[in-house]
């Protein structure tokens, strides 16, 4: 009686380990077929993107377009977005503005205050190889609208005192467009537009921007909040009191 016992729980025991198996391996793999599960393993790779325990990556899962497409352009992107500002605003708050224009907040530019959506909606939301040739086209007609949760947000972070700076990987080249499109969307009054100089070629933007941090440290600023969707605006050196990351599930950048 006990062997037999013994032999139904080893058979219970291994069918269980056999589910949960199949279960594990089947939710990290990358099928270019569309599956029941699919939304659920995309969900999962976003958390991981977002949280940088993805790192590096080049292009969103094949499977993952139709899931990335529905995010962007739907309710909980804009939730999300929405979430971040509210708490960048409820640190702003606890900053006492000493009142000398030094009390700094640092933006970042693209999918941080402008949304390039209309052109990765052309593009497969980053499923795409990315074109630098196409993407220079779009931001010369400089029409990329704000990002509202950011948009409120740069306007009250205005409001309490601080100084703001735009810090963007984009080119020296592109400025005026960059500082046209800012105004057709609402931004105004910022203290600087930093853009990468021909000194900047090469370099990572976690490098390049930690180095125009450290440059507006230098000169005396407290940067107290800085906001971007990468990790590359956020981290190495100099870095803000407090960093907040928007969501961006269409491309990453080192």
């Amino acid at each position: 009686m006990a062997a037999s016992q013994s032999l139904l729980s080893l058979l219970l025991f291994s069918l269980l380990s056999i589910t949960v198996s199949q279960s594990i391996i089947r939710m990290p793999s990358d099928r270019k077929t569309r599956n029941a599960d699919d939304d659920l393993y995309c969900a999962s790779w976003r958390l991981s993107v977002e949280t940088n325990n993805a790192g590096y990556w080049t292009n969103l899962p094949s499977r993952c377009g139709r899931y990335v497409e529905h995010y962007t352009t739907g309710d909980l992107y804009f939730s999300d977005s929405e979430v971040v500002a509210s708490d960048s605003l409820a640190f702003a708050r606890t900053v006492k503005i000493a009142g000398d224009g030094k009390d700094a907040w640092v933006f970042d530019i693209d999918e941080t205050l402008l949304s390039n959506l209309p052109y990765y909606a052309l593009h497969g939301f980053g499923s795409e190889p990315f074109d630098d040739a196409s993407f220079d086209e779009w931001v010369d007609l400089a029409e990329a609208p704000a990002l509202p949760a950011s948009l409120n947000l740069y306007k009250e972070l205005k409001q309490l005192g601080f100084t703001i700076f735009l810090l963007t990987g984009r080119g020296e080249y592109q400025r005026n467009v960059t500082g046209k499109n800012l105004l057709f969307a609402g931004y105004g009054d910022w203290e600087r537009l930093i853009l990468r100089q021909t000194s900047d070629r090469g370099k990572s933007a976690t490098l390049y921007k930690s180095q125009r941090r450290l440059e507006l440290v230098n000169e005396g600023y407290r940067i107290h909040g800085s906001s971007g969707d990468q990790w590359s605006d956020l981290l190495g050196f100099a870095v803000a009191e407090r960093s907040f990351k928007l969501p961006n599930p269409m491309y990453y950048i080192q």
